[in-house]
């Protein structure tokens, strides 16, 4: 997959992913089910771990669960709830095994036992407990804030409204169910009352506790499995294991199914045969819970954004269907990326309609990869084919098959669009890539309106009431055309016969409310408004480095400014060395790209080139990262629109480091190999002392941590006078801070 294709899918998957969200956390009417929505996470999981720079600022990785629902209180989770990674295949349990002993340098031989319990399909619940006393409950909501549900908690027989010999604070969380006997049964009655019936126990148990009449709650059977905690005062135990049975012993219902394993191969023994008994256990699971057993272990491998590294749900596998190609429509994606999605008639998938798919770009509808390699044995893909739906897999959904045996006798090769369908200008298609990309840029419509959605989004500049709809709007009446329009909105229609409050659906209160937020977000750290320009290849990480490394926006500006020339030259020695390999390999002789390199970057001036080095030596900064931030901050167009977004924005400067912290501000190397702690570990604990982790040494680098094996760059870091030190020495610099 090319950088173009992985763009614009993950666009695609946002908007699917927030949409089906939006259904099932906070209407309790699913769109689609439970295995597409995770098939449809772990392809977007999966893009951005081969991508991080292209991490959307609506990304789904982000997110967990839903706002909460009005008509409830509100209850902010002391420790957020989290959502899980999924595995689907037994290689992605076997490399779910083998990055927590990469993460924690554990061998292959070393003993790391799991937990493996059936995953339950239902409502996640978080139930405060004081001094043995239930005090609330809470849905899990957004992840960071749920809905009050209390009063209705307290009616289900599987919680007890106490507790001995507790712990003083105690969260305990788990699923609220409904089993398959109790849901026929209420269908049963809610049919014969004339009343709504719900479409599965999921649904069924969703709308059952969130019910604003607890009465109506305690008519529902409703029941509550136990599998974790949040906040607690005293540990439970020292295993996963141990604080279930803990659970257990205080009066709650744990799955009496949960087993404890060695490794992978036990894991996918205990995942068969709970798959073989799935339809014998009364209620519906979707797949099977791993967990590290040591709860230490589970601390020293610590959280990602929304999942734990020390778990993941292995899922149970889709289906697939055939139906109709019925047409061919194109998107055009915030870098100008065009898309082509397939029309389907709808079909149901595994009891899910499916109405569109993915077709990334013309060479798969061609029925080749981007190396010219057939897929589907080389049938091209046309209007009126009978065509097989994948819900699994590489892509979701994906066109597995063609049926040519009922191809229409009409039916013509897909004419793949040369110019934009937005803007009408020209859609180009790069050397080495196998997307197209509109040229029109911020005469784009699309791009454009693609770019401040992504920049008012929450990862971005978080401008609360200014959404999808909100910004198509203004943009249509071209209120704004470019994001510094956002903050002089109020100036320019903040009153009068046009104005925000005079357009239908919005009044004064809708519209002060948006100036308000319009007026906080003026106020923004450095990282968010760097993922908020939407620059290509930019992500949220990466925008955290940035910001780290410089500090401040004039800083960042001064250093892409002076690696202009160096990014410039580094672009023709790559288009030298492509042209020279092609030539050397016709000719049969060996290429030499060290000298051509040696030969574009002659001329360029060591101020230029030492700013470029700094900039990709940034750890997780590469150059095609640099290239495309020099690409856009050098574009005139782009630069003047940056430039007036800035006027309006007040940059925050970086947060303090603590002054205890014997590295804060430094910039460290690591190199070789660390023997008492990875190098993931290595990186986090020092960023979290305010270190900068670069990947390589410069005339900026303050200290060198070299292990066993270190070469290039310790010789360098001797040249440059670095101060080194060896991995005893490190931990020893940063003690305890």
């Amino acid at each position: 997959m090319t950088v173009a294709e992985a763009e614009a899918e993950l666009a695609r998957l946002a908007e699917m992913l927030g949409r089906a969200n939006a259904a099932y956390h906070a209407e309790d009417a699913p769109e689609i089910d439970d295995a597409t929505y995770d098939e449809l996470k772990r392809r977007n999981a999966a893009i951005e771990a081969r991508f991080p720079d292209l991490k959307r600022a609506d990304s789904p990785t982000d997110l967990v669960g839903a706002a909460p629902a009005d008509g409830f209180g509100k209850i902010r989770h002391s420790i957020r709830m989290l959502s899980l990674s999924n595995a689907f295949t037994r290689e992605d349990v076997a490399e779910f095994d083998a990055r927590i002993r990469r993460f924690l340098g554990l061998g292959a031989e070393d003993r790391l036992a799991y937990t493996a319990e059936p995953k339950i399909d239902g409502l996640s619940l978080s139930i405060r407990y004081e001094d043995g006393a239930l005090i609330h409950a809470a849905t899990r909501g957004d992840g960071q804030t749920g809905e009050d549900v209390t009063a209705n908690v307290r009616t289900i027989a599987d919680v007890p409204a106490r507790l001995d010999g507790a712990p003083a604070l105690l969260e305990v969380r788990g699923e609220v169910y409904m089993s398959h006997a109790d849901f026929a049964a209420l269908n049963a009655r809610q049919a014969e009352a004339a009343a709504k019936t719900f479409a599965n126990p999921r649904n069924a148990a969703a709308g059952s506790l969130r019910q604003l009449d607890a009465e109506i709650t305690r008519a529902r059977p409703l029941r509550f499995f136990a599998y974790a905690w949040g906040e607690v005062s005293d540990p439970l135990a020292d295993t996963q294991t141990g604080a279930l049975d803990r659970l257990a012993r205080l009066g709650f219902s744990v799955n009496p199914e949960t087993a404890t394993c060695d490794g992978p191969a036990a894991l996918i023994e205990v995942y068969d045969g709970i798959a073989a008994r799935r339809a014998e256990l009364g209620y519906d699971i979707d797949g099977v819970v791993y967990k590290v057993d040591d709860l230490a272990l589970q601390a020293r491998l610590g959280f990602r954004s929304t999942t734990p590294r020390w778990a993941t749900a292995h899922k149970f596998p889709a289906e697939t269907a055939w139906t109709r190609l019925e047409g061919i429509d194109i998107q055009v994606g915030r870098t100008g990326a065009i898309s082509p999605v397939a029309r389907l008639t709808p079909v149901t998938v595994g009891g899910v309609v499916v109405s569109n798919a993915t077709l990334h770009n013309e060479d798969y509808i061609a029925g080749r990869d981007s190396s010219g390699d057939p897929i589907r044995d080389g049938v091209d893909l046309r209007v009126g084919d009978r065509v097989e739906i994948y819900r699994a897999g590489d892509v979701i959904p994906k066109v597995r098959g063609v049926d040519l045996s009922a191809r229409p006798a009409d039916a013509l090769p897909y004419a793949f669009p040369e110019t934009c369908p937005e803007c009408g200008s020209p859609a180009t298609r790069e050397p080495g890539e196998s997307v197209r990309r509109c040229t029109g840029g911020l005469i784009c419509p699309a791009q454009v309106i693609a770019r401040l959605k992504h920049m008012v989004g929450r990862a971005a500049l978080d401008i609360d009431g200014l959404g999808d709809k909100e910004v198509e709007r203004f943009h249509d009446l071209e209120w704004v055309l470019r994001p510094a329009d956002i903050f002089t909105l109020q100036r320019r229609y903040g009153s009068g016969v046009r104005s925000v409050a005079a357009l239908d659906g919005w009044g004064e209160t809708s519209a002060a409310k948006l100036f308000a937020a319009i007026e906080v977000a003026r106020v923004q750290p450095l990282a968010r408004v760097l993922f908020g320009l939407g620059i290509r290849h930019l992500g949220e990480v990466a925008g955290r480095d940035l910001a780290r490394h410089y500090g401040s926006w004039d800083a960042f500006a001064a250093g892409v400014d002076a690696a202009g020339p160096a990014a410039e030259a580094h672009r023709r020695a790559e288009v030298a060395v492509a042209a020279e390999r092609a030539e050397a390999a016709a000719e049969g002789r060996r290429a030499k790209p060290t000298d051509i390199r040696a030969t574009v970057w002659a001329d360029v001036e060591p101020e230029a080139r030492a700013a470029w080095e700094e900039m990709v030596g940034i750890d997780g900064i590469g150059a095609t990262l640099a290239l495309a931030i020099c690409d856009a901050l050098h574009a005139p167009e782009e630069r003047a629109a940056i430039d007036a977004l800035l006027a309006e924005l007040e940059i925050e400067a970086p947060e303090a480091v603590a002054e205890a912290s014997p590295v804060a501000g430094l910039t460290v190397v690591f190199t070789g190999t660390l023997e008492k702690m990875t190098r993931a570990e290595a990186k986090a604990r020092a960023e979290a002392l305010g270190a900068k982790v670069s990947g390589s040494v410069s005339a900026k680098t303050d200290l060198l941590v070299a292990g066993p094996g270190a070469g290039s760059k310790a010789e360098k870091a001797a040249t440059l006078g670095v101060r080194m030190l060896d991995e005893d020495g490190w931990l020893d610099l940063i003690g305890e801070a």
